[in-house]
Protein backbone atom coordinates (compact mmCIF):
# COMPACT_ATOMS: atom_id res chain seq x y z
CA UNK A 1 0.00 0.00 0.00
CA UNK A 2 1.24 3.07 -0.94
CA UNK A 3 2.23 5.99 1.50
CA UNK A 4 -0.77 8.29 -0.15
CA UNK A 5 -3.40 5.82 -0.15
CA UNK A 6 -2.30 4.64 3.65
CA UNK A 7 -2.78 8.46 5.03
CA UNK A 8 -6.19 8.40 3.42
CA UNK A 9 -7.53 5.43 4.77
CA UNK A 10 -6.10 6.70 8.49
CA UNK A 11 -7.93 10.10 7.37
CA UNK A 12 -11.52 8.59 6.54
CA UNK A 13 -11.11 6.19 9.60
CA UNK A 14 -10.40 9.15 12.23
CA UNK A 15 -11.40 12.43 10.70
CA UNK A 16 -14.28 14.52 9.85
CA UNK A 17 -13.74 16.71 6.88
CA UNK A 18 -15.27 20.22 7.03
CA UNK A 19 -18.18 20.81 4.40
CA UNK A 20 -17.58 17.64 2.87
CA UNK A 21 -20.10 14.66 2.14
CA UNK A 22 -17.80 12.20 3.78
CA UNK A 23 -19.78 9.09 1.32
CA UNK A 24 -18.07 10.96 -1.56
CA UNK A 25 -14.61 9.84 -0.08
CA UNK A 26 -15.37 6.62 0.88
CA UNK A 27 -12.91 3.68 -0.27
CA UNK A 28 -15.39 1.83 -2.66
CA UNK A 29 -15.28 4.10 -5.80
CA UNK A 30 -14.62 7.27 -4.37
CA UNK A 31 -16.21 9.86 -6.28
CA UNK A 32 -14.13 12.62 -5.06
CA UNK A 33 -10.67 11.23 -4.26
CA UNK A 34 -8.96 12.55 -0.50
CA UNK A 35 -5.34 13.49 -1.44
CA UNK A 36 -2.59 13.45 1.22
CA UNK A 37 -0.57 16.55 1.16
CA UNK A 38 3.06 15.59 2.84
CA UNK A 39 4.49 19.24 2.42
CA UNK A 40 4.05 22.52 0.82
CA UNK A 41 6.03 25.17 -0.84
CA UNK A 42 5.07 28.39 -2.76
CA UNK A 43 1.89 27.68 -4.90
CA UNK A 44 2.35 23.89 -5.14
CA UNK A 45 1.49 21.01 -2.76
CA UNK A 46 3.35 18.15 -2.65
CA UNK A 47 1.46 14.62 -1.97
CA UNK A 48 3.95 11.79 -0.52
CA UNK A 49 4.05 9.91 -4.10
CA UNK A 50 6.35 12.61 -5.15
CA UNK A 51 2.97 14.57 -7.25
CA UNK A 52 2.05 18.51 -6.81
CA UNK A 53 -1.05 20.29 -7.08
CA UNK A 54 -1.21 23.68 -7.96
CA UNK A 55 -3.07 25.62 -5.20
CA UNK A 56 -5.40 27.76 -6.97
CA UNK A 57 -7.51 28.68 -4.49
CA UNK A 58 -5.02 29.70 -1.88
CA UNK A 59 -5.83 26.81 0.38
CA UNK A 60 -9.67 28.11 0.81
CA UNK A 61 -8.40 32.17 -0.14
CA UNK A 62 -6.07 32.27 3.17
CA UNK A 63 -2.61 32.04 1.59
CA UNK A 64 -1.22 35.54 0.09
CA UNK A 65 2.76 34.99 0.04
CA UNK A 66 3.00 30.90 -0.83
CA UNK A 67 3.35 28.08 0.99
CA UNK A 68 6.22 27.89 4.02
CA UNK A 69 7.04 30.90 3.14
CA UNK A 70 10.82 32.07 5.14
CA UNK A 71 9.88 35.28 6.41
CA UNK A 72 6.98 34.29 7.92
CA UNK A 73 8.54 30.87 9.12
CA UNK A 74 11.37 32.25 10.32
CA UNK A 75 9.17 35.05 12.89
CA UNK A 76 7.47 32.08 14.27
CA UNK A 77 10.19 30.66 15.05
CA UNK A 78 11.55 33.24 16.86
CA UNK A 79 8.24 33.99 18.43
CA UNK A 80 8.16 30.32 19.76
CA UNK A 81 11.20 31.00 21.33
CA UNK A 82 9.92 33.63 23.35
CA UNK A 83 6.51 33.36 24.13
CA UNK A 84 3.60 30.30 22.38
CA UNK A 85 1.05 31.83 23.95
CA UNK A 86 -0.76 33.97 27.41
CA UNK A 87 -4.61 34.63 27.86
CA UNK A 88 -5.10 38.43 27.10
CA UNK A 89 -7.70 38.81 30.05
CA UNK A 90 -5.65 40.86 32.26
CA UNK A 91 -2.61 40.34 30.23
CA UNK A 92 -1.00 41.62 26.92
CA UNK A 93 2.14 41.14 24.42
CA UNK A 94 4.32 42.34 22.06
CA UNK A 95 3.12 40.93 18.58
CA UNK A 96 -0.93 41.63 19.98
CA UNK A 97 0.02 45.20 20.73
CA UNK A 98 1.87 45.59 17.42
CA UNK A 99 -0.53 44.14 15.32
CA UNK A 100 -3.12 46.71 16.59
CA UNK A 101 -1.45 49.48 16.40
CA UNK A 102 -0.66 48.94 12.72
CA UNK A 103 -3.83 47.42 11.74
CA UNK A 104 -5.35 50.86 13.29
CA UNK A 105 -2.76 52.75 10.44
CA UNK A 106 -3.39 51.42 7.71
CA UNK A 107 -7.93 51.11 8.49
CA UNK A 108 -8.68 54.50 10.58
CA UNK A 109 -10.11 52.21 12.74
CA UNK A 110 -9.56 51.70 16.83
CA UNK A 111 -9.48 48.89 19.18
CA UNK A 112 -8.83 45.68 18.00
CA UNK A 113 -10.97 42.42 19.13
CA UNK A 114 -9.42 39.38 18.39
CA UNK A 115 -11.04 35.93 17.22
CA UNK A 116 -10.17 32.68 16.16
CA UNK A 117 -11.47 32.35 12.44
CA UNK A 118 -14.06 34.20 10.06
CA UNK A 119 -17.35 33.24 11.24
CA UNK A 120 -16.33 34.19 15.18
CA UNK A 121 -15.73 37.50 13.53
CA UNK A 122 -18.71 37.87 12.49
CA UNK A 123 -20.68 37.08 15.24
CA UNK A 124 -17.98 39.52 17.49
CA UNK A 125 -18.88 41.98 15.26
CA UNK A 126 -22.85 41.05 15.34
CA UNK A 127 -22.59 41.21 19.25
CA UNK A 128 -20.76 44.05 19.51
CA UNK A 129 -23.16 46.20 17.74
CA UNK A 130 -26.48 44.90 19.63
CA UNK A 131 -24.68 45.51 22.87
CA UNK A 132 -23.40 49.34 21.27
CA UNK A 133 -26.97 49.77 20.77
CA UNK A 134 -28.20 48.73 24.62
CA UNK A 135 -25.75 50.63 26.28
CA UNK A 136 -26.40 53.52 24.44
CA UNK A 137 -29.92 53.37 25.23
CA UNK A 138 -31.71 52.20 22.07
CA UNK A 139 -31.91 48.30 23.24
CA UNK A 140 -34.61 48.12 20.41
CA UNK A 141 -31.94 48.06 17.56
CA UNK A 142 -30.87 44.72 17.80
CA UNK A 143 -31.89 43.30 14.53
CA UNK A 144 -30.06 42.39 11.34
CA UNK A 145 -29.84 42.94 7.67
CA UNK A 146 -27.82 41.46 5.00
CA UNK A 147 -27.48 41.17 1.27
CA UNK A 148 -29.04 38.45 -0.35
CA UNK A 149 -26.28 35.32 -1.11
CA UNK A 150 -24.63 36.87 1.81
CA UNK A 151 -22.36 34.21 3.75
CA UNK A 152 -20.68 35.03 6.52
CA UNK A 153 -19.65 31.53 8.51
CA UNK A 154 -21.12 28.84 9.67
CA UNK A 155 -21.90 29.24 13.40
CA UNK A 156 -24.95 29.42 14.89
CA UNK A 157 -25.18 33.91 15.68
CA UNK A 158 -23.06 34.00 11.71
CA UNK A 159 -25.61 31.78 10.05
CA UNK A 160 -28.44 34.37 11.02
CA UNK A 161 -26.93 36.67 8.40
CA UNK A 162 -26.14 33.70 5.62
CA UNK A 163 -27.92 33.59 2.99
CA UNK A 164 -27.62 30.27 1.63
CA UNK A 165 -29.80 27.41 2.20
CA UNK A 166 -27.17 24.67 1.97
CA UNK A 167 -25.63 25.74 5.23
CA UNK A 168 -28.53 27.44 7.15
CA UNK A 169 -31.36 24.80 6.02
CA UNK A 170 -30.79 21.63 8.56
CA UNK A 171 -29.97 24.89 11.48
CA UNK A 172 -33.34 26.21 10.75
CA UNK A 173 -34.82 26.32 14.47
CA UNK A 174 -31.36 27.25 16.23
CA UNK A 175 -31.04 30.37 14.09
CA UNK A 176 -32.75 33.84 14.37
CA UNK A 177 -32.50 34.72 10.77
CA UNK A 178 -31.56 38.79 9.47
CA UNK A 179 -33.35 39.68 6.78
CA UNK A 180 -31.77 40.81 3.58
CA UNK A 181 -31.53 43.19 0.98
CA UNK A 182 -31.14 42.67 -3.00
CA UNK A 183 -27.91 42.23 -4.23
CA UNK A 184 -25.53 44.80 -5.96
CA UNK A 185 -24.46 41.64 -8.20
CA UNK A 186 -23.30 42.90 -11.61
CA UNK A 187 -24.90 39.91 -13.80
CA UNK A 188 -28.53 40.38 -12.59
CA UNK A 189 -27.67 43.76 -15.29
CA UNK A 190 -30.63 44.03 -17.60
CA UNK A 191 -29.99 44.56 -21.13
CA UNK A 192 -27.97 48.14 -21.25
CA UNK A 193 -27.41 48.28 -17.68
CA UNK A 194 -24.27 48.92 -15.82
CA UNK A 195 -22.54 47.58 -12.95
CA UNK A 196 -23.24 50.64 -10.94
CA UNK A 197 -26.75 50.66 -12.40
CA UNK A 198 -27.39 47.51 -10.30
CA UNK A 199 -25.74 48.91 -7.53
CA UNK A 200 -27.74 52.18 -7.65
CA UNK A 201 -30.71 49.64 -7.88
CA UNK A 202 -30.09 47.34 -4.74
CA UNK A 203 -29.32 50.51 -2.83
CA UNK A 204 -32.54 51.62 -3.63
CA UNK A 205 -34.36 48.90 -2.60
CA UNK A 206 -32.46 48.88 0.84
CA UNK A 207 -33.14 52.53 1.45
CA UNK A 208 -36.66 51.34 1.63
CA UNK A 209 -36.16 48.76 3.62
CA UNK A 210 -34.08 50.90 5.88
CA UNK A 211 -36.63 53.19 6.08
CA UNK A 212 -39.38 51.42 7.33
CA UNK A 213 -37.00 48.83 9.70
CA UNK A 214 -34.09 51.45 10.91
CA UNK A 215 -35.40 51.64 14.31
CA UNK A 216 -35.17 48.15 14.93
CA UNK A 217 -31.94 47.35 13.08
CA UNK A 218 -28.40 47.07 14.80
CA UNK A 219 -26.24 47.07 11.62
CA UNK A 220 -26.02 46.06 7.73
CA UNK A 221 -23.78 43.25 6.84
CA UNK A 222 -21.86 42.82 3.55
CA UNK A 223 -19.31 41.83 1.86
CA UNK A 224 -17.12 44.35 -0.56
CA UNK A 225 -17.18 44.26 -3.98
CA UNK A 226 -17.26 40.36 -4.20
CA UNK A 227 -20.04 37.56 -2.44
CA UNK A 228 -17.57 34.99 -2.91
CA UNK A 229 -19.80 31.86 -1.59
CA UNK A 230 -22.49 33.28 -3.95
CA UNK A 231 -20.79 32.60 -7.06
CA UNK A 232 -17.86 35.42 -6.68
CA UNK A 233 -20.70 37.61 -7.41
CA UNK A 234 -18.94 40.61 -8.07
CA UNK A 235 -19.86 44.74 -7.60
CA UNK A 236 -19.88 48.11 -8.10
CA UNK A 237 -18.17 50.19 -5.48
CA UNK A 238 -21.30 52.71 -5.57
CA UNK A 239 -23.12 50.18 -3.58
CA UNK A 240 -20.65 50.51 -1.02
CA UNK A 241 -20.96 54.34 -1.23
CA UNK A 242 -24.38 54.53 -1.36
CA UNK A 243 -24.60 51.54 1.88
CA UNK A 244 -22.52 54.21 4.08
CA UNK A 245 -24.86 56.94 3.14
CA UNK A 246 -27.54 54.77 4.10
CA UNK A 247 -26.15 53.68 7.43
CA UNK A 248 -25.33 57.15 8.75
CA UNK A 249 -29.06 58.49 7.69
CA UNK A 250 -30.97 55.93 9.91
CA UNK A 251 -28.50 55.12 12.27
CA UNK A 252 -27.41 51.72 11.50
CA UNK A 253 -24.25 50.65 11.79
CA UNK A 254 -21.78 49.31 8.28
CA UNK A 255 -20.11 45.78 9.63
CA UNK A 256 -17.97 45.32 6.50
CA UNK A 257 -17.11 41.52 6.18
CA UNK A 258 -13.53 41.46 4.13
CA UNK A 259 -12.68 37.88 5.64
CA UNK A 260 -11.90 36.68 2.04
CA UNK A 261 -11.55 39.94 0.27
CA UNK A 262 -8.89 41.45 2.34
CA UNK A 263 -5.15 41.67 2.08
CA UNK A 264 -5.26 42.75 -1.59
CA UNK A 265 -7.57 40.27 -3.19
CA UNK A 266 -9.50 42.22 -4.70
CA UNK A 267 -6.75 44.96 -5.80
CA UNK A 268 -6.33 47.58 -2.98
CA UNK A 269 -4.97 46.64 0.77
CA UNK A 270 -8.60 46.64 1.89
CA UNK A 271 -11.40 46.40 -0.87
CA UNK A 272 -13.30 49.26 0.79
CA UNK A 273 -10.80 51.79 -0.12
CA UNK A 274 -12.35 51.25 -3.45
CA UNK A 275 -15.03 52.75 -2.10
CA UNK A 276 -13.73 55.80 -0.61
CA UNK A 277 -15.49 54.62 2.79
CA UNK A 278 -14.90 53.78 6.14
CA UNK A 279 -17.23 50.65 7.85
CA UNK A 280 -18.14 50.99 11.57
CA UNK A 281 -16.89 47.46 11.80
CA UNK A 282 -14.05 45.42 9.59
CA UNK A 283 -14.20 41.60 9.97
CA UNK A 284 -10.75 40.16 8.95
CA UNK A 285 -9.23 36.97 8.93
CA UNK A 286 -8.01 34.14 5.93
CA UNK A 287 -5.18 36.34 5.03
CA UNK A 288 -4.29 37.68 8.05
CA UNK A 289 -1.45 35.54 8.90
CA UNK A 290 -0.58 34.74 5.19
CA UNK A 291 -2.39 31.53 5.64
CA UNK A 292 -0.30 30.03 8.49
CA UNK A 293 -2.38 29.93 11.76
CA UNK A 294 -5.96 30.57 12.81
CA UNK A 295 -6.84 34.39 13.83
CA UNK A 296 -9.82 36.84 12.97
CA UNK A 297 -9.58 40.31 14.22
CA UNK A 298 -12.85 42.93 14.43
CA UNK A 299 -11.73 46.81 14.28
CA UNK A 300 -14.33 48.89 15.13
CA UNK A 301 -14.56 52.93 16.22
CA UNK A 302 -13.84 54.88 18.95
CA UNK A 303 -17.38 55.70 19.54
CA UNK A 304 -17.96 52.17 19.68
CA UNK A 305 -15.43 51.37 21.98
CA UNK A 306 -16.45 54.14 24.25
CA UNK A 307 -19.84 52.88 24.70
CA UNK A 308 -18.46 49.98 26.56
CA UNK A 309 -16.15 51.88 28.53
CA UNK A 310 -17.76 52.21 32.09
CA UNK A 311 -17.92 51.21 35.52
CA UNK A 312 -20.51 48.19 35.51
CA UNK A 313 -19.27 45.27 34.39
CA UNK A 314 -22.35 44.74 32.57
CA UNK A 315 -21.69 46.85 30.09
CA UNK A 316 -18.19 45.29 29.28
CA UNK A 317 -18.11 43.22 25.87
CA UNK A 318 -17.95 40.03 27.57
CA UNK A 319 -16.81 37.80 25.01
CA UNK A 320 -13.58 35.84 24.90
CA UNK A 321 -12.01 32.25 23.67
CA UNK A 322 -8.90 30.93 25.45
CA UNK A 323 -6.61 31.54 22.41
CA UNK A 324 -7.70 35.47 22.04
CA UNK A 325 -4.44 37.51 20.33
CA UNK A 326 -2.54 34.05 20.57
CA UNK A 327 1.53 35.83 19.87
CA UNK A 328 2.15 33.17 17.52
CA UNK A 329 -0.65 34.08 14.97
CA UNK A 330 0.04 37.80 15.63
CA UNK A 331 3.58 37.29 15.16
CA UNK A 332 2.91 35.41 11.41
CA UNK A 333 -0.13 38.44 11.06
CA UNK A 334 3.49 40.69 11.36
CA UNK A 335 5.45 39.02 9.13
CA UNK A 336 2.71 39.18 6.10
CA UNK A 337 2.00 42.85 6.95
CA UNK A 338 5.78 43.65 6.20
CA UNK A 339 5.75 40.94 3.10
CA UNK A 340 3.34 43.99 1.57
CA UNK A 341 6.01 46.80 2.11
CA UNK A 342 8.94 44.27 1.45
CA UNK A 343 7.50 43.20 -1.57
CA UNK A 344 5.45 46.07 -2.85
CA UNK A 345 2.91 42.99 -3.53
CA UNK A 346 0.06 45.81 -4.42
CA UNK A 347 1.74 46.90 -7.81
CA UNK A 348 3.24 43.52 -8.31
CA UNK A 349 -0.06 41.81 -8.46
CA UNK A 350 -1.39 44.37 -11.16
CA UNK A 351 1.12 42.72 -13.35
CA UNK A 352 0.41 39.27 -12.20
CA UNK A 353 -3.28 39.80 -12.59
CA UNK A 354 -2.64 41.20 -16.07
CA UNK A 355 -0.55 37.97 -16.74
CA UNK A 356 -3.41 35.69 -15.57
CA UNK A 357 -6.21 37.19 -17.85
CA UNK A 358 -3.94 36.79 -20.82
CA UNK A 359 -3.48 33.15 -19.85
CA UNK A 360 -7.11 32.73 -19.26
CA UNK A 361 -8.75 34.31 -22.45
CA UNK A 362 -8.78 31.46 -24.15
CA UNK A 363 -11.16 30.00 -21.05
CA UNK A 364 -13.01 33.19 -20.87
CA UNK A 365 -13.62 33.09 -24.89
CA UNK A 366 -14.86 29.46 -24.21
CA UNK A 367 -18.65 29.12 -26.17
CA UNK A 368 -19.59 27.41 -22.63
CA UNK A 369 -18.29 30.21 -20.50
CA UNK A 370 -21.08 33.40 -19.44
CA UNK A 371 -19.94 36.48 -17.30
CA UNK A 372 -15.94 36.18 -17.13
CA UNK A 373 -15.11 38.66 -14.49
CA UNK A 374 -12.05 39.51 -12.48
CA UNK A 375 -11.45 41.61 -9.50
CA UNK A 376 -7.76 42.42 -8.59
CA UNK A 377 -6.33 38.74 -8.30
CA UNK A 378 -9.92 36.76 -8.26
CA UNK A 379 -10.90 35.42 -11.42
CA UNK A 380 -14.48 33.44 -11.85
CA UNK A 381 -16.47 32.34 -15.31
CA UNK A 382 -20.24 31.22 -14.91
CA UNK A 383 -20.12 27.75 -17.08
CA UNK A 384 -23.30 26.53 -19.03
CA UNK A 385 -23.32 22.90 -18.10
CA UNK A 386 -26.02 20.92 -17.52
CA UNK A 387 -24.33 18.33 -15.11
CA UNK A 388 -25.99 18.53 -11.51
CA UNK A 389 -22.64 17.62 -9.69
CA UNK A 390 -20.69 19.89 -12.36
CA UNK A 391 -18.55 21.26 -9.32
CA UNK A 392 -17.74 17.76 -7.85
CA UNK A 393 -16.91 16.49 -11.49
CA UNK A 394 -14.63 19.74 -12.35
CA UNK A 395 -12.55 19.54 -8.86
CA UNK A 396 -11.81 15.83 -9.65
CA UNK A 397 -10.56 16.52 -13.41
CA UNK A 398 -8.56 19.60 -12.01
CA UNK A 399 -6.66 17.25 -9.79
CA UNK A 400 -6.21 15.21 -12.82
CA UNK A 401 -4.73 18.50 -14.24
CA UNK A 402 -2.12 18.78 -10.64
CA UNK A 403 -4.32 22.01 -9.90
CA UNK A 404 -5.98 22.47 -6.85
CA UNK A 405 -9.53 24.13 -8.31
CA UNK A 406 -13.08 23.84 -6.70
CA UNK A 407 -15.85 25.27 -8.34
CA UNK A 408 -18.64 27.15 -6.67
CA UNK A 409 -21.90 25.67 -8.00
CA UNK A 410 -21.57 26.24 -11.87
CA UNK A 411 -19.02 28.99 -10.82
CA UNK A 412 -15.67 28.05 -11.83
CA UNK A 413 -13.08 30.33 -10.13
CA UNK A 414 -8.99 30.96 -9.24
CA UNK A 415 -7.57 33.04 -6.39
CA UNK A 416 -4.18 31.79 -6.28
CA UNK A 417 -1.37 32.84 -4.36
CA UNK A 418 0.08 36.48 -5.25
CA UNK A 419 4.02 34.86 -5.74
CA UNK A 420 2.52 32.71 -8.87
CA UNK A 421 5.01 33.09 -11.91
CA UNK A 422 4.57 33.20 -15.78
CA UNK A 423 5.13 29.72 -16.16
CA UNK A 424 2.41 28.78 -13.63
CA UNK A 425 -0.01 31.02 -14.90
CA UNK A 426 0.22 29.47 -18.35
CA UNK A 427 0.28 25.67 -16.32
CA UNK A 428 -2.93 27.10 -14.64
CA UNK A 429 -4.97 28.08 -17.37
CA UNK A 430 -3.86 25.21 -20.00
CA UNK A 431 -4.99 22.95 -16.63
CA UNK A 432 -8.55 24.86 -16.14
CA UNK A 433 -9.67 24.09 -19.56
CA UNK A 434 -8.65 20.87 -20.01
CA UNK A 435 -10.54 20.20 -17.06
CA UNK A 436 -13.73 21.62 -18.59
CA UNK A 437 -13.24 20.23 -21.58
CA UNK A 438 -13.25 16.75 -19.71
CA UNK A 439 -16.21 17.46 -17.83
CA UNK A 440 -18.87 18.65 -20.46
CA UNK A 441 -17.47 15.12 -22.28
CA UNK A 442 -19.44 13.64 -19.36
CA UNK A 443 -22.50 15.21 -20.42
CA UNK A 444 -25.35 12.67 -22.20
CA UNK A 445 -26.08 13.56 -25.75
CA UNK A 446 -28.62 15.72 -25.44
CA UNK A 447 -28.25 17.26 -21.99
CA UNK A 448 -26.94 20.10 -22.55
CA UNK A 449 -30.42 21.97 -22.96
CA UNK A 450 -31.01 25.16 -24.54
CA UNK A 451 -32.18 26.55 -21.13
CA UNK A 452 -28.40 25.67 -19.48
CA UNK A 453 -26.56 26.49 -22.64
CA UNK A 454 -28.17 30.45 -22.41
CA UNK A 455 -28.36 30.93 -18.60
CA UNK A 456 -25.11 28.93 -17.26
CA UNK A 457 -27.06 27.10 -14.75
Amino acid sequence: MSLNDTWRQRSLAAVWHPCTQMKLHAPEGARVPLVPIARAEGVWLHDHEGRRYLDAISSWWVNLFGHNHPAIRDALKDQLDQLDHVMLAGFTHAPVVELSERLHALTGLGHAFYGSDGASATEIALKMSAHHWRNAGRARKHRFVGVAGGYHGETVGALAVTDIALFREAYAPLVRLADTAPSPDARTAAPGESAAGVAERAAQALAAWLEAHHEDTAALIVEPLIQCAAGMAMHDPHYLRRARELCDQYEVHLVLDEIAVGFGRTGTLFAHEQAGIRPDFLCLSKGLTGGTLPLSVVLTTDAVYAAFYDDQVARAFLHSHSYTGNPLACRAALATLDLFEQTDALRRNVATAHTLAACFEPLSQHPRVRHPRRQGMVFAWDIACSLPDFARRYARHALDQGLVLRPIGHTLYAMPPYVIDEEACAFLARGAQAALQATLAQEEPGQATVEALRDGV
